[in-house]
């Protein structure tokens, strides 16, 4: 009987941890969180202020958990599709579309994002940086296990991964702001230049002397 009033009350907690998330990304819609009220939250909740504290320690856990929401399920999709053993094009077709896809479907994540990236909250801003250099960290990883990476060092591997994920990041930025703009074909622009500036990287890749990989053939990611 224990064992069931703990998982009901741990189902509970769970709920209305996830209700101030939501409530939170909600009101971070029209503010930052440097202004955003913890009474504002809880209220839209509709629990009391105190409570807020058995689930969060600040404002700033809370953004943490939200950069945590937004970023986490891209990694392994983008990761996936870099070790895939296909042509060059068809890998950054879907690398775009899975970040056009995860735009349309978290909007207000990836604008939360985009916008704490380098706002007034240092713990979200950490959190942002250590996410993307973990993202950065697991490209590299998939990009050295092409064969098109024979030879190049660590250094220069990193350098490739931090192209790419620096190009998704702003990619999904101008996504949403197409999407707010509303200018007919403005997101398909976006995905137009992403592919195009993706390929570019490709090229420079194929032909880097730095990494010595000197000319090597073969596709690219």
């Amino acid at each position: 009987m224990s064992h069931s009033v703990g998982g009901v009350r741990q189902a509970q907690k769970q709920k209305t941890r996830q209700a101030l998330l939501d409530a939170a990304l909600g009101l971070l819609e029209e503010q930052s969180l440097s202004s955003l009220g913890l009474r504002e939250v809880t209220r839209v909740v509709g629990i009391a202020p105190a409570a807020f504290y058995r689930h969060f320690r600040d404002l700033g856990e809370l953004g943490v958990a939200l950069v945590e929401e937004a970023l986490g399920s891209l990694h392994a999709m983008v990761r996936a599709i870099l070790v895939e053993q296909a042509a060059a094009e068809e890998r950054i077709d879907r690398t775009v579309a899975v970040v056009e896809r995860h735009v349309r479907e978290h909007p207000a994540h990836v604008r939360f994002v985009a916008r704490e990236r380098h706002g007034g909250v240092r713990a979200v801003r950490q959190a942002i940086a250590g996410e993307l250099a973990r993202f950065t960290e697991e490209v590299a990883e998939a990009l050295k296990s092409q064969p098109v990476s024979a030879g190049w060092r660590d250094e220069d591997v990193r350098m490739l991964a931090e192209l790419y994920v620096d190009r998704l990041v702003t990619t999904a930025a101008e996504l949403i702001d197409a999407a707010e703009d509303g200018a007919e074909g403005a997101a398909e622009e976006v995905v137009w230049r992403a592919r195009r500036q993706l390929r570019l990287i490709s090229i420079g890749r194929r032909h880097w002397q730095g990494g010595g990989g000197g000319a090597a053939s073969g596709d690219v990611a």
